[in-house]
């Protein structure tokens, strides 16, 4: 089967690590051509961040989410988009790097997969995305820009004719990472008090939740059960009930 190389941009970008990677997937080319997409993945399936403060006190935030959507444009380029993306933001001066995945369902066609490396600043992101389009054999590179927010998404994505993005540095250095102090407590025994609000076992009283509250009525006074409780705000909460048989 003939191998082809399909190359989605007007402008790549100069770098020279990339430079050497496209050197080597044009080795084999048997054509090239030009094409583009827009992509926006505004639905948050789901977030995971963490914060720290580097020594000069900045504000670190990094990411780690799922967002989905669709994209159009040229066939390859068109269908339901999912995008898996790591974000290194400094907050503090509105500047930082989000690498990831963008894959597009192109239905029975099969699918087109990419990794891309972006820089953004403020809400502008602009970066390198290259992979495979449905057919396995072909190739895709591409100029790749977008709104971003970690917790919005991405909107206004393009895939080809975008403009060169902002230069990031990132190097060693040291983080302190803001946590929450939590302590947790475990009784195992015979309950002593239960109520919808309260429950007690082997001396461990613990408030318990409105979510909770339903796992906590069955036990009652005199019953055997193991429970997990978690000090936040000063006050100690049921986290987990289980009933014990004797």
């Amino acid at each position: 089967m003939k191998r082809t190389f399909v190359l989605a941009a007007t402008a790549v970008a100069a770098l020279s690590a990339a430079a050497v990677a496209v050197g080597h997937g044009l080795d084999s080319a048997k054509s090239v051509k030009e094409v583009s997409g827009t992509f926006a993945a505004t639905t948050v399936a789901r977030t995971s961040s963490h914060t720290c403060t580097t020594a000069d006190g900045k504000t670190i935030v990094t990411t780690d989410g799922m967002y989905t959507g669709t994209a159009s444009g040229d066939p390859t380029l068109t269908g339901n988009a999912t995008i898996r993306a790591h974000s290194t933001v400094n907050t503090t001066d509105g500047i930082g790097i989000v690498s990831g995945t963008l894959r597009i369902d192109g239905g029975s066609a099969g699918d087109t997969e990419t990794r891309f490396d972006a820089v953004i600043k403020g809400t502008s992101l602009a970066g390198l995305a290259s992979g495979r389009v449905h057919d396995p054999s072909a190739k895709l590179l591409a100029n790749l820009s977008s709104d971003f927010g970690a917790t919005t998404g991405f909107a206004n994505g393009k895939l080809g004719g975008t403009s060169g993005g902002t230069a990031v540095e990132a190097g060693p250095g040291s983080c302190v990472h803001s946590s929450t102090d939590r302590e947790t407590s475990h009784a195992n025994g015979t309950v002593s008090a239960s109520s919808a609000t309260s429950i007690t076992v082997a001396g461990l009283t613990c408030s318990v939740p409105v979510s909770l509250q339903s796992l906590v009525a069955p036990l009652t006074v005199g019953t055997r059960a193991e429970i997990s409780c978690s000090l936040s705000g000063g006050v100690n909460t049921l986290v987990k009930a289980t009933a014990r048989h004797r």
